[in-house]
């Protein structure tokens, strides 16, 4: 993983992850403070910086996740390609990206920005919040994946048809139609009109 001031900060010196920490942030994502991820998502939640992304492979077709099964929030279900935190001071594109690699083992390319989302999505099955400013990422697959299974479950690209299909039939994250929805002005920008989305 490439050494930025951001995680350096947030690695030990002997390589172990401390508490993770993300940034507080006020209704227009202005940074106002941290919190620990823990207790950040515990009812009723604090309003924190996160990302989202979407990648797409050359046929226009969106890569899914299932999230690991031992994660402790949302864990099993079908989620966007990748998300996160940044940590305190860490961009959100950089964050967004080294995520992506560090789940998927995948560098995205074309990535760029697709705008910002404020949610609140409760998560009835672990009492956890979404209080979340969301950064939002598209881009582009276009090398071999190789999963954290720490991390990810399962992967597949899919189309807007077949997304439609998955979604009735399969449990996904709460924020996943919330970031969809606005992030799709810049997916059809990326994939054009043909693909559907």
């Amino acid at each position: 993983m490439p050494t930025t001031p951001a995680t350096a900060a947030n690695t030990s010196s002997n390589g172990t992850a401390d508490a993770i920490m993300l940034e507080l942030v006020d209704e227009n994502g202005t940074t106002i403070g941290t919190a620990e991820k823990l207790a950040a998502h515990q009812a009723p939640g604090q309003l924190h910086r996160a990302f989202s992304v979407f990648l797409f492979d050359e046929q226009g077709r969106m890569l899914l996740q299932r999230r690991a099964p031992g994660k402790y929030h949302s864990p099993g279900v079908w989620s966007n390609t990748c998300c996160g935190h940044p940590y305190p001071g860490e961009a959100p594109f950089a964050a967004a990206a080294r995520r992506t690699y560090e789940e998927l083992g995948v560098s995205p390319s074309l990535l760029a920005e697709a705008g910002t989302v404020r949610y609140n999505h409760p998560d009835p099955a672990s009492g956890l919040v979404e209080q979340e400013f969301n950064h939002l990422f598209v881009g582009m697959a276009q090398n071999r994946l190789r999963p954290d299974p720490e991390e990810v479950g399962e992967t597949a690209f899919v189309s807007a048809g077949e997304l439609a299909e998955r979604h009735a039939a399969a449990p996904f994250s709460a924020w996943f139609m919330t970031v969809l929805d606005a992030a799709r002005p810049a997916i059809r920008e990326l994939t054009g009109t043909a693909a559907g989305w």
